[in-house]
């Protein structure tokens, strides 16, 4: 259903990773997100493959090509996200046990010791600041 001979649409088959795959890559990312980066980089490997099969592209189109023209952020910016979303909401949630989730403060960077909340302030990886910078351009030239 994702392979280049496939007669859906790139939109559909955007729609059906976003609903299918995604979702099951990324259960739990407020918590895993600031898991080893490596386990994150097997992710965004199969973020890309499916990009790369949806559109039909040659080898040598840049990854941040194929996010950029399917929309889809990458994988450590989505989780960055769904962090951000979650961190902000958690404090008015009406479980009691889930709001102090969202009370402690990050240790300093050079602490040891990785928190979820710590991936708000990490930077981002290469993949996702060549995507932003290709969406920035796009917003320019519109």
């Amino acid at each position: 259903m994702l392979g280049r001979k496939s007669k859906l649409s790139r939109r559909n088959k955007r729609t059906l990773y976003k609903t299918c795959i995604r979702t099951v890559m990324t259960y739990a990312s407020p918590v895993f997100a600031h898991a080893d980066s490596k386990v994150l980089y097997r992710l965004q490997v199969v973020q890309n493959k499916f990009c790369r099969a949806a559109t039909g592209a040659h080898w040598c189109v840049r990854n941040s090509i194929l996010h950029r023209d399917m929309e889809l952020p990458t994988l450590t910016k989505y989780m960055k996200d769904a962090s951000k979303r979650f961190f902000d909401s958690v404090g008015s949630h009406p479980n009691a046990l889930l709001r102090p989730a969202g009370d402690y403060q990050p240790p300093p960077p050079t602490h040891f010791l990785r928190r979820p909340r710590n991936v708000l302030i990490d930077p981002p990886d290469a993949l996702t600041a060549a995507v932003d910078s290709l969406n920035d351009i796009n917003d320019t030239h519109d």
